[in-house]
Parts: structure tokens; C-alpha cells; sequence
């Protein structure tokens, strides 16, 4: 049964609110380790994948010396993330090369792999481009080694189906604002159990672990050690909502019907003169980017919501790395999602169509 947490609130109030809901809560871990098969006790529930992010890096020992090896289509938190932490812990920061297509070369990576590599991360997806990044197939490299991989799922979880042992990856942020379709304020973080104990949590509190002593504490002994004990219960209980609503469409059919939307909306894009689609690589997902030859990205999105169609745009300053290479300017971004219809798709191309003349 729902629970109308709002209303329990209001009339018994919050301590009284939150026990009610103790056991759709504790649902929601299940949930979210079955959306990316991983075990709840390796779930923690946060208010964004920036935050979960950031829990997971600043949780990492890096010294001296020590490599990070990232991606040029990294987004622009973690690499603000990456060069804070570098000034004050003198570890390099390092990219992967491209291959033919654009997209960060395994191989590349392998070739850069020593003991001084403590860290290898990246999107799974990229905010500002339409490609997967080969994430499977980095993360075999990643657990070959021994070296810990922290995946930014954000714009992959709930339009991809993401499974955390297929990737192999050891960290994963997730938003559940995104494709997910949750409320906002909501996220949560993957740690696999075996990297719990290589990492040191940024702060712990009451939640995150128990006073034994005086001068002892002991962290709990999963993921929820990185939660802290004030959190927004309703938002999260929408979060399990959505993700329970996106088990049960099944994540490989949510998967295919919007890549199969964003190709026939990509096809006719590419098709119009003035336009360009930027997205790279062989493996494309519900993100479309793109921009029209002397038009400004921003007055096309104030034209395109005055006619009742969504689009946002896509600063360079989001992947600073990837759009100084490839020149990139301000970029249309629409993201189809299951719930688009094919004449939807047609209508946007066909605007676009009407505003590049």
C-alpha cells in the first residue's frame, strides 16, 4: 500500500512518518541492486549521482606520484573534482587516447597501465554527446589489474540496461532525476562489497557508523556507510517508485525501443542542410547532440519550448577536453526516452528542418 508520507507528517509527524515507511525504504535498496544486478548491502541512498560521486573519489587514498587515468569526454564535475584533489595530493591526471571513432581506445589504455594507476574513471554515458563510452570493455582492464574503476552512470541508468558485473565496474554513480524518472534531490551509489575497505569515507556520522567507546567507532559494514542520517524519506520513496516502474518495462526493452528512437531521430537531422550531429562511435544511445549553422543553440531552444517541445542545450564547458578538440560549439541536446511516440520524433526533425532553412 502507498504511503502518503506527506499527510503521516503532517498529522503524527516526522520521526513517526519515517517509521512508517522503514519497510518501503528498505525496498528500495532491492530494487536498485536488481536495476544494476548488484547485492542491496552495496547500494547506498544519496541525493545525486554528483554527490554519490564524489563520495566514491574522496573516499580513494591517492598520493604523490600516483595516476589517474580518465577520459576526454569527461564531464566537467569530476574533472573539477580531479584537478581540486590533484592540487593538494600531487597525483597526475591522464586521458585515454581516442580510437578511429572518437571514443576512448582500450587498447590505448592498456598501454598506460603501471603500479603508479590507482584510479581509472569515466561516464558511462557523456551529458554532452550520444555515444557509450566502451565501459565493459575498459572495466576488464581496470579488474585485470587490480586497479579500481568508478563509473559515472548518470545518463546511462534507467535509458541502458547497466549491469555492475558485466562493466566491471567496482563504483557507479546514479541520478534519479534522469532517465529514471524520479523525483529530483534523489540518486544512489554502487560500491562493490570488495572495495568497501579501500575506501576511506569523506565523513561518517551517527548513520554511517556506531560509537563503540569513548575513542572507537566501527563503520556498518556495507554501503550505507556513506549515507548520512538526515535525508528527504518521500523524495527517496519516489526514487523507489520509479525504479521499481522501470523493472517492471524491463531495462532491455526500455534500452532498445530509445536507441531505436534516437536513430530515426538522428537519421533526418543528419539529412538537413546546416546541421550537424555530433555524436561519436559505433555505440549510440538516447542522446542526440547537435547545432545549426548560424543559429544560436539557445534561441533554437526558446523557438523549439515555445511550440511545446523540450531540448536543452550543451555548454562546451561541460567536457572542456572534448569540445577544444573537436571544436564544439554550444550543441542541441534532446534525449528520447520509451515514452516518445514516432510522430514526435518526425515533428522534431521536422522543426529543426523548418528553423535551419
Amino acid at each position: 500500500m502507498a504511503i502518503d508520507l506527506d499527510r503521516v507528517r503532517a498529522e503524527l509527524g516526522g520521526y513517526e512518518a519515517a517509521d512508517r515507511a522503514s519497510d518501503a525504504l528498505d525496498r528500495i535498496y532491492a530494487s536498485a541492486a536488481t536495476l544494476i544486478n548488484a547485492d542491496p548491502g552495496e547500494i547506498a541512498l544519496v541525493e545525486n549521482a554528483t554527490v554519490a560521486w564524489q563520495l566514491a573519489f574522496h573516499s580513494l587514498r591517492l598520493e604523490p606520484g600516483d595516476r589517474v587515468i580518465t577520459v576526454r569526454n569527461e564531464y566537467a564535475s569530476a574533472y573539477i573534482g580531479f584537478l581540486h584533489r590533484a592540487r593538494r595530493d600531487g597525483f597526475a591526471i591522464e586521458t585515454i587516447p581516442t580510437g578511429p571513432d572518437g571514443t576512448p581506445s582500450p587498447e590505448a589504455l592498456a598501454a598506460m597501465i603501471d603500479g603508479r594507476v590507482k584510479l581509472i574513471a569515466l561516464p558511462h554515458v557523456p551529458s554532452h554527446n550520444g555515444t557509450v563510452n566502451q565501459a565493459a570493455a575498459l572495466g576488464r582492464i581496470a579488474r585485470g589489474n587490480g586497479i579500481p574503476f568508478l563509473l559515472d552512470a548518470c545518463q546511462s541508468v534507467g535509458q541502458l540496461a547497466v549491469d555492475v558485473d558485466a562493466l566491471g565496474c567496482d563504483m557507479l554513480a546514479a541520478t534519479g532525476r534522469k532517465y529514471l524518472r524520479g523525483p529530483r534531490g534523489t540518486g544512489f551509489l554502487y560500491v562493490r562489497r570488495s572495495m568497501l575497505e579501500r575506501l576511506d569515507p569523506v565523513f561518517l556520522d551517527l548513520h554511517g557508523a556506531r560509537w563503540t567507546a569513548p575513542d572507537r567507532y566501527e563503520m556498518r559494514p556495507g554501503a550505507r556507510r556513506f549515507e548520512n542520517w538526515e535525508s528527504n524519506i518521500a523524495a527517496q520513496l519516489g526514487l523507489g517508485a520509479a525504479i521499481d516502474y522501470a523493472l517492471a518495462l524491463g531495462p532491455h526493452a526500455i534500452e532498445t525501443r530509445g536507441r531505436a528512437l534516437a536513430a530515426d531521430l538522428r537519421a533526418p537531422l543528419a539529412a538537413i542542410a546546416g546541421v550537424t550531429v555530433t555524436d561519436s562511435g559505433q555505440d549510440l544511445s538516447g542522446i542526440v547532440t547537435f547545432h545549426v549553422a548560424g543559429r544560436k543553440s539557445t534561441e533554437i531552444v526558446a523557438t523549439l519550448r515555445a511550440r511545446d517541445i523540450n531540448c536543452v542545450t550543451s555548454s562546451p564547458m561541460v567536457s572542456r577536453l572534448e569540445s577544444a578538440a573537436r571544436d564544439l560549439p554550444t550543441l542541441l541536446r534532446a534525449s528520447v526516452h520509451y515514452y516518445n511516440s514516432e510522430d514526435e520524433v518526425e515533428r522534431y526533425a521536422a522543426t529543426i528542418a523548418g528553423i535551419a532553412r
